[in-house]
């Protein structure tokens, strides 16, 4: 029951809240010990293919199991001072995992800009919440990249997070964030982390395969409820839920670019690098900036989905326990 009380709690706060810039995140010191993590283990291994595997191999354990033990001991000592320091520190961490309101105020600035022909802006914007090169990108293009990154990160911002809290409360949805967090800094394959980052890249693979799935047919019902073409994002899901070199992260982009009737992905350029990725939907009608704001509603009613399922599914198998 603590378990699930936080969950609405921590979610009910990224609602209201997001992230404040003030508080302290759990990301942020992930992404210290993954820097110093990598600069030891590279000092302390052969810089060989095989050296920087088993690199990445220890990276890729240490990471999360000690995110797990470290966020479950926390957990465990403040239950045990008291039951409410218990369900505020689970409530904290359950909304610092949640990313619902952050990733919507983030690409409406992106809207903001491209509404006032600001394209150098709008550039800078989408910039802040994509991993790929922004300072050429055409109008059509930040739109693209912003409409992609709120629908590809429903599922590992909203709906993977999700997954882990109501299996193990915050301690295993912030595991999971370690992990989501660690391939977004070392997954690439590029000269200095295509065997350093193999390991991460994999393991991100694994921890997102089911929550993907699911957070694509959350988003096909958001899709049926905001009055987009749900039957269309069923279809280009089936389709094109395959089209990029993760098995994952196609899944919600395919159902968004079907919901929307526009086509998504496509080629783009990372660390200078270009990469001939294939198309995601159909181009029915050119892209336009207001797509941004319809995906944000089907982020908001797939992610209020997400957490009304799987609290209904937790309480399920609780009962059936008893």
């Amino acid at each position: 029951m603590l378990i699930c009380v936080a969950i609405v709690l921590g979610f009910l706060l990224d609602l209201w809240l997001a992230d404040p810039a003030w508080m302290p995140h759990p990301v942020v010191f992930m992404g210290r010990c993954i820097t110093r993590l990598e600069n030891l283990l590279r000092a302390g291994l052969p810089a060989t293919p095989r050296g920087e595997r088993m690199a990445g191999r220890i990276l890729a354990f240490m990471l999360p199991a000690g995110t797990l033990l470290l966020t479950g001991g926390v957990c465990w000592l403040a239950d045990r001072l008291h039951p409410l320091a218990g369900l505020a520190v689970q409530t904290l961490w359950c909304w610092q995992a949640l990313a619902v309101k952050g990733l919507a105020v983030e690409s409406r600035n992106v809207y903001r800009y491209l509404a006032a022909g600001d394209l150098p802006g709008a550039r800078k914007a989408v910039s802040r919440i994509v991993g790929r090169d922004t300072q050429a990108l055409t109008h059509e293009g930040v739109t693209k990249a912003a409409v992609e990154t709120v629908a590809e990160n429903f599922s590992d911002g909203v709906a993977a997070p999700l997954f882990y809290m109501l299996l193990g409360g915050a301690p295993l949805a912030l595991c999971y964030k370690a992990i989501n967090t660690m391939d977004s800094m070392v997954g690439y394959k590029n000269e200095r982390y295509l065997h350093f980052g193999r390991a991460a890249a994999r393991l991100d693979d694994v921890a997102n395969y089911l929550p993907s799935r699911l957070a694509a047919l959350f988003w096909i019902g958001a899709a049926v409820l905001t009055g987009a073409n749900g039957r269309q994002a069923w279809r280009i899901w089936r389709r094109d839920r395959r089209n990029h070199a993760s098995p994952n992260s196609a899944q919600t982009e395919s159902a968004c670019a079907g919901a929307l009737g526009v086509q998504l992905a496509g080629p783009a350029y990372y660390f200078g690098e270009y990469y001939d990725k294939p198309t995601i939907g159909d181009a029915t009608r050119p892209v336009e900036p207001r797509d941004i704001l319809r995906a944000n509603r089907m982020l908001y009613v797939a992610a209020v989905l997400a957490g009304a399922v799987g609290l209904v599914c937790r309480a399920g198998v609780l009962y059936l326990l008893r």
